[in-house]
């Protein structure tokens, strides 16, 4: 699709919530300084979400996430190597990753895990063996800072699961974006980890994700975005924002047959627990 052919940005919807956007991006989004994340966190809070937890995938997004995150109370960050840049965790970059973790606004070490989709088709991809030895560094991170260690799964179920074993897992772990089968729900939720849902939940061609979804209990499902990725049907394609959190919230909704007022006050209990993010609505 060419620039000229990409789509409108959904419209703000009808507000849903206090929601929790539990994994953005929002320098992806855009965002460059505090008058921008502001904007975009006032358009969320237009269509309910009050708070959100943006993601670094990089160092210097891990930098830019835990600036913003002082520069607007209704923004948390997280911070790590993304699985397919393994290959830079140098000493360095650790060091770094290690101060960032200490600050108070960072919530969690993520997003880390495994990525067996893009080693081949992307270069200068990490490798499946560097992936492992960053993964089990962020897992041990998260265990010295005491905080969540948030996973990014993709087409990697066995491998995932066989280094969080070997290494053992932290107290709190966050599947983010969940896009695994019912069998790999069940195996999280009976281990107590988190399932976090995005867009992806709305795409009808996402069978063996929705059959996993109606499992997930209420103390384990939290919500996202992964904006400016994944826009909820029917907006597939265009601008995804954390103000398009309502539209996969309702998704979700009419899948499980519960009420989305429901699923919003469960899922923003369950983040508030997991971030420790009290007093984030005032």
């Amino acid at each position: 699709m060419s620039p000229s052919q990409k789509r409108e940005p959904p419209p703000i919807p009808e507000p849903l919530g206090p929601l929790i956007d539990a994994h953005t991006h929002l320098d992806a989004c855009g965002a460059r300084d505090a008058d921008d994340v502001r904007a975009i966190l006032d358009r969320a809070g237009r269509a309910g979400v009050k708070a959100v937890v943006t993601i670094a995938d990089d160092l210097e997004s891990a930098r830019w996430a835990t600036e913003a995150a002082d520069w607007d109370r209704r923004v948390y960050a997280a911070v790590a190597l993304h699985p397919t840049r393994a290959n830079a965790l140098t000493a360095e970059a650790r060091a770094v990753i290690e101060r960032l973790a200490e600050h108070p606004r960072v919530v969690a070490i993520g997003e880390t895990g495994m990525d067996l989709y893009w080693p081949g088709r992307l270069e200068g991809c990490a490798d499946p063996e560097e992936q492992r030895e960053a993964f089990a560094w962020h897992i041990d991170l998260s265990k010295r800072t005491g905080k969540p260690l948030m996973i990014h799964n993709r087409d990697a179920d066995a491998a995932v699961l066989d280094v969080l074993r070997a290494e053992g897992a932290p107290e709190t772990v966050i599947f983010h974006c969940f896009s695994s089968d019912a069998a790999m729900a069940r195996t999280c939720i009976d281990e107590g980890w988190l399932l976090s849902l995005s867009g992806t939940v709305s795409f009808k061609n996402a069978r063996d994700l929705r059959e996993a979804a109606v499992l997930i209990p209420a103390g384990q499902l939290l919500v996202e975005t992964d904006a400016p990725f994944l826009t909820p049907h029917p907006f597939r394609g265009a601008p995804n924002e954390p103000y398009c959190l309502p539209y996969t919230v309702r998704a979700l909704a009419d899948l499980v047959g519960r009420p989305a007022e429901a699923l919003a006050e469960e899922s923003s209990a369950a983040a508030m627990r997991v971030y420790g993010l009290a007093g984030c609505w005032t």
